[in-house]
C-alpha cells in the first residue's frame, strides 16, 4: 500500500518550495485527479518517511497542512483517511470553475452549472449498484426508460396536478436530447418558423439552428414576462406550428409564467415544447404551486442536470402515449437514450430524498442570489431579482455594450456571457449580461469587483453626461 501511495504522488519532489508544502500539494492533486481515491487510509508517519525518503518531521508537517485544510481526517487509534474538504463537497457549483473553466480565464461565470449533492449522490450511486444485478442479465439496449424511473416521473407529474401514466414518459440523455428528438418528429415543414423566446437558452437555440429552423422571436423580460399579445399575433400572421418556451424561471431572465398566461398560451393553435428544466429551482421562501404549462398540444421536457448535477445526463419527455410510441420508432432515440446505470442513479436521487436535497440546494442558491444582488448595488445596472432559476439578467444601461464589457473582463481573467448569445438573431440584447449565482460568495465577490473595474469608465461617462 505504501508503494502505491508513493506512486500516486508522481514526481512531487521535482517541484520548488518546502518539502512539506509540495508533499501536501501532491496529495491534494492526487485526490482530485482520482489517483488517490477519497477514503484511502494513509500509511503510518514512520512508514511514509521511509518510503518517501524524507524526515518524519516533514511528513508530520505535510499531514498537518492537509488536516487543517480539510483534506485529511484523523481518528485516534484508527489512522488518517484522505477526503475531499467540505468547501468542495458542500457547494452548488463545480469547484473547477473557481479556477477558470473557459480557456485562459481565472474565473468563469459563463456556465450556470450545478455541482452534485455530494453525499446524496454517493448514497444513490451505492444503491443503484445494489439494484443493477437484474440489468446485467438483460441486453442493456435503449428502451423508453427503466420502468421504475418512468413510474417515478409519472407520479411526480400526477402529484403536481398533471395526471400522467408511465407510458407517457420517454427518458432521454438530457433536455437537449429531448428537444432534438422532438424536433426530428415535429419540425417537418422547414418553411414554417419556430417561435422562441428572446432571450432564450443558447443550447436550445443551437439545436434549432442545427436543424435549419427559422426562428421567430417573442419578447420575454424579467419584470413583465411574456408578451402574449405579440405571440398571438405572430401565430396568426406567421403561422408557426411549433414553439419552444421556458415557463418556469426562464433562462436567462428568471421570469416565471403565471397561471393565466399558461392557460392563454395553451389555447394557441400550435404545439408548445415547455422546457421545465428549472421548475424545481423555486427560490421563494414558500415554493409556489403554479400549474404546469399543459394542454392537448403541450409537451413537457425536463432534466436532472440543473436540479441535481450537470453530469447526470438524464432527461425526459412527457407527452401523449401516441407521441411517445412515435418517438421510440425514431432512429435517433437509441442515440439519445442514457445508459441504464445512469437511470438507476436518477431514480434514487429523484425519489424519496428529493425534497430534502432540494431544500438544501434552494437555501444555498437563495443566499448566493441575494449576495450577488447586493454586490451589484451602486453599479447603475437594473435588474429584477428572480424568484427562481440560476442567474441574474442585468441591463447595463444605454451606453454600455455587454460585448465590450465582456471583452474587458476577459483581459482581467473573468469570463462572462453578453446578451447577444441569448438572442434569436444573435445581434440584439447588446446591453444585457447573464450572471449566474451558482458560484460561491467569494467567487461572486471577486467577479463583481472585476466587473466594476471594467465598467468604471462607462459608468463615469453615463453619469457626467
Amino acid at each position: 500500500m505504501t508503494t502505491g501511495f508513493a506512486a500516486a504522488l508522481g514526481t512531487w519532489r521535482d517541484r520548488r518550495g518546502p518539502l512539506a508544502q509540495t508533499l501536501a500539494a501532491a496529495v491534494r492533486e492526487a485526490v482530485v485527479d482520482g489517483r488517490l481515491p477519497a477514503g484511502t487510509r494513509l500509511p503510518s508517519e514512520r512508514e511514509l518517511a521511509r518510503v518517501l525518503d524524507i524526515s518524519r518531521g516533514t511528513v508530520v508537517a505535510a499531514l498537518a497542512l492537509l488536516r487543517d485544510d480539510g483534506w485529511l481526517h484523523t481518528r485516534h487509534g484508527s489512522g488518517s483517511l484522505v477526503r475531499l474538504p467540505a468547501r468542495l463537497t458542500e457547494r452548488t457549483t463545480p469547484w473547477s470553475l473557481d479556477r477558470g473553466g473557459a480557456g485562459d480565464a481565472d474565473l468563469d461565470l459563463t456556465l450556470a452549472l450545478t455541482a452534485a449533492p455530494h453525499e446524496a449522490y454517493l448514497t444513490a450511486l451505492g444503491r443503484a449498484a445494489e439494484r443493477s444485478a437484474a440489468l446485467l442479465v438483460d441486453s442493456g439496449i435503449a428502451t423508453a426508460g427503466l420502468p421504475r424511473l418512468r413510474e417515478l416521473l409519472a407520479d411526480r407529474y400526477t402529484r403536481e396536478g398533471l395526471a400522467t401514466r408511465p407510458e407517457q414518459i420517454l427518458v432521454t440523455s438530457g433536455a437537449q436530447a429531448a428537444l432534438t428528438l422532438l424536433l426530428d418528429h415535429l419540425h417537418t415543414d422547414r418553411r414554417r418558423p419556430v417561435a422562441v423566446e428572446s432571450p432564450s437558452y443558447p443550447g436550445a437555440l443551437a439545436v434549432l439552428r442545427a436543424r435549419k429552423a427559422r426562428l421567430l422571436p417573442v419578447p420575454v423580460t424579467s419584470d413583465a414576462g411574456w408578451d402574449t399579445a405579440h405571440l398571438a399575433t405572430a401565430v396568426r400572421t406567421r403561422e408557426p406550428r411549433l414553439a419552444y418556451l421556458i415557463p418556469d424561471f426562464q433562462n436567462p431572465t428568471g421570469a416565471h409564467m403565471d397561471a393565466a398566461t399558461r392557460a392563454e398560451i395553451a389555447r394557441l393553435p400550435l404545439t408548445v415544447i415547455a422546457d421545465e428544466t428549472m421548475r424545481d429551482l423555486d427560490l421563494r421562501t414558500r415554493p409556489g404551486t403554479e400549474p404546469h404549462l399543459a394542454g392537448p398540444r403541450v409537451i413537457q421536457i425536463g432534466s436532472a442536470s440543473k436540479t441535481v448535477w450537470s453530469g447526470l445526463r438524464v432527461g425526459w419527455i412527457r407527452a401523449t402515449a401516441d407521441v411517445v410510441r412515435h418517438l421510440r420508432q425514431s432512429p435517433l432515440q437509441a442515440q439519445l437514450s442514457p445508459p441504464p446505470l445512469e437511470q438507476l442513479i436518477a431514480a434514487e436521487l429523484l425519489g424519496d430524498g428529493l425534497d430534502e436535497m432540494l431544500a438544501d440546494r434552494r437555501a444555498r442558491l437563495r443566499a448566493q442570489r441575494d449576495h450577488l444582488a447586493g454586490l451589484l448595488d451602486g453599479t447603475g445596472w437594473t435588474y429584477t431579482i428572480p424568484q427562481g432559476g440560476l442567474s441574474l439578467w442585468p441591463h447595463l444601461g444605454p451606453t454600455t455594450s455587454a460585448t465590450d464589457l465582456a471583452a474587458r473582463a476577459a483581459r482581467l481573467g473573468l469570463a462572462v456571457t453578453p446578451g447577444p448569445h441569448f438572442a434569436a438573431d444573435r445581434t440584439t440584447l447588446t446591453h444585457h449580461l447573464r450572471l449566474p449565482f451558482t458560484a460561491t460568495p467569494d467567487v461572486l465577490s471577486r467577479a463583481v469587483h472585476l466587473l466594476r473595474r471594467c465598467a468604471e469608465p462607462e459608468v463615469h461617462r453615463f453619469v457626467t453626461a
